[in-house]
């Protein structure tokens, strides 16, 4: 299958496209390369996929309209895999245009250029972000999102509103992701992780939110990817079982579907900074802050619609997930002030 993948220089994106060309998929990957977080580390992404033969990389900002269009086009891909978008919840509260540009714009112009080119599947990073002011726990697919608390997540609900439309006008299949914290190698400066690493080798304090009270359901980068490849060969069709008078909001008469990509075991922040110190073998100094606006106290993944659907099992715990980061970290890092 020749497969697009939006995104392909980001975390998730470089490490979806690797699965995907491990397993003999054509991959063309998409990124505009912004400077939200260090170009030259998703450059280092890029250069990883650069040696398969079976992968192209295209430079170019899913908001723009034409140059979409003839990509798509061009192409005429089979399946995409659309991760692209601005990410983080704290930046919205100081950009919000970008993530209508980006989440909202771009992911238009992604369903456009499915809709006329014969797609046989979309697939597309939603976030547990759209659970929003929910605190019924584990957060599932079948409960409504009609509360979220950032506009990031309000984009991502706007996304998932937007491809049921599609799915159902134009019976585009469509199936969407919602993330819950992804951590790992190659992973986002901007996340806990990476901060926290930063900080505590450089003998900074760590900013502590919620005065610790903090709970996510870390999830490790390979888990995900391996539910993401899973499900682009797992069309989404319509739920036979569909009832209108009691709509479920995981699923449609259209061929739509809504999962959950999570760990399904939740752990409390200081208990993540404790293998994190573990690993670095440094005491972290800690600063306890308020919640920020924006921020939700805890995510709990139910996964049990994914693990039906295709055998979704998250394998990583939480530990060796963390020492493989702080692995690669102080490798890529160390290569890096060396070059």
């Amino acid at each position: 299958m020749k497969i697009l993948v939006t995104g392909a220089a980001g975390f998730i994106g470089m490490t979806t496209a690797e699965r995907l060309l491990a397993r003999g998929n054509e991959v063309v990957g998409l990124d505009n390369l912004n400077d939200y977080y260090d170009v030259a580390l998703k450059n280092s992404r890029l250069a990883r996929l650069a040696v398969h033969p079976n992968f192209r990389f295209v430079k170019l900002d899913i908001a723009e309209r034409a140059q979409m269009q003839a990509l798509f086009a061009a192409e005429r891909f089979e399946r995409v895999v659309h991760l692209a978008a601005q990410a983080g919840v704290r930046y919205s509260l100081q950009n919000p245009h970008a993530y209508v540009d980006s989440n909202v714009v771009g992911f238009l112009n992604v369903l456009e250029g499915c809709r006329h080119t014969g797609v046989q599947h979309l697939v597309y990073a939603s976030s547990s972000s759209v659970y929003g002011g929910n605190t019924k726990m584990p957060f599932s697919e079948h409960d409504g999102v009609d509360h979220p608390v950032s506009l990031y997540a309000a984009t991502k609900k706007a996304n998932e509103l937007m491809a049921h439309t599609y799915s159902h006008l134009y019976g585009l299949a469509t199936t969407g992701l919602r993330f819950f914290t992804v951590y790992g190698p190659w992973g986002r400066p901007d996340m806990a992780l990476f901060l926290f690493t930063q900080a505590i080798l450089a003998g900074r304090a760590i900013d502590v939110f919620n005065q610790g009270q903090m709970q996510r359901d870390f999830t490790y980068v390979d888990d995900i990817v391996e539910g993401v490849v899973r499900v682009v060969d797992h069309v989404a069709t319509p739920d036979a079982t569909y009832d209108p008078m009691r709509a479920d909001p995981a699923t449609s008469n259209a061929p739509y579907r809504i999962f959950n990509i999570g760990n399904n075991r939740p752990a409390s922040l200081l208990a993540f900074i404790e293998c994190l110190e573990a690993q670095l073998g440094k005491t972290a100094q800690k600063n306890f802050l308020p919640l920020q606006p924006g921020d939700v106290p805890s995510t709990y993944a139910n996964t049990d619609a994914l693990h039906q659907w295709v055998g979704f099992v998250p394998a990583t715990p939480i530990e060796e997930g963390v020492r493989r980061f702080v692995a690669w970290y102080r490798d890529h890092y160390r290569v890096i002030a060396r070059a």
